[in-house]
């Protein structure tokens, strides 16, 4: 875990439901702690029942109120689960962060295999949009609601060796886009994250030796790579009602690295 309760002071978030995919480790772990420390009920999924019971016995233990149980996010019923039980648990859903994200291959996109693409349009892509669809019903409901996107800085420059995962996360810039004008008159905020190169295991081959991770850090201004909780605040930022007249928008939490399409 990355802080204690105590060090996060606001409370934006009091009285909130907040549903996060992909929450037992890395940054969608983070935004989890983060939304949680920020007053929100936090409901989280992991493909691995394991997974999220440790990670809600983990923040539960930090005064922390958080719920979770597995979803395979590429599974329709499994989303209407996820869903069914979040608001079952808390009564309603003002907030959801997708954050699910797969890359099971790497390497040029005109060599790219057709498996490799489907499977990463079905969960990037399609899959965030049929959660969305699911939980709208209960977003509605809601003042103040709002869906955030986990994109990251690649969207804006696709490189090799992950440059079709990249392409993926350019195409949530544009859901963000077309939900936010869709769900305005609805009520419903949309926006997105773009992190820049955090360490985590998901980006474990953009860092995985010493002079691969100071190449990456040298692309950014800070020279330095990103930490998973300065995601989560941004993306806490972009829920709260500091962010009430942000919509269709793409944060960039990068350290200045290059992010123009």
């Amino acid at each position: 875990m990355s802080t204690s309760a105590g060090d996060v002071k606001c409370k934006r978030l009091e009285g909130k439901v907040a549903l996060v995919t992909a929450a037992t480790a890395g940054i969608g772990l983070a935004i989890a702690e983060r939304l949680a420390q920020e007053g929100a009920n936090v409901f989280i999924c992991s493909r691995k029942q394991s997974n999220v019971d440790e990670t809600v016995s983990a923040l539960r233990n930090l005064g922390l109120e958080v719920s979770g149980c597995a979803c395979h996010v590429g599974s329709a019923e499994q989303r209407r689960r996820l869903v069914e039980q979040c608001v079952q648990r808390y009564g309603g859903l003002d907030i959801l962060v997708s954050n699910a994200a797969v890359n099971p291959g790497a390497g040029p996109l005109a060599e790219t295999p057709p498996d490799v693409i489907d499977k990463i349009l079905d969960i990037n892509i399609k899959s965030a949009v049929l959660l969305v669809q699911e939980a709208l019903p209960h977003l509605i409901q809601r003042p103040g609601a709002s869906i955030v996107f986990v994109s990251s800085v690649t969207a804006f420059s696709p490189p090799e060796p992950i440059a079709m995962y990249a392409v993926s996360k350019t195409a949530l810039l544009g859901l963000t886009k077309g939900l936010a004008a869709e769900l305005g008159p609805r009520g419903v905020r949309v926006n997105c994250v773009a992190p820049g190169i955090v360490p985590t295991k998901f980006s474990a081959a953009l860092v995985q030796t010493p002079e691969l991770a100071s190449a990456q850090a040298e692309a950014t201004l800070l020279k330095r790579l990103g930490r998973p909780e300065e995601q989560a605040a941004a993306v806490a930022y972009l829920v709260s009602p500091d962010a009430a007249y942000v919509t269709g928008e793409t944060l960039v939490v990068a350290g200045g690295m290059h992010s123009r399409l």
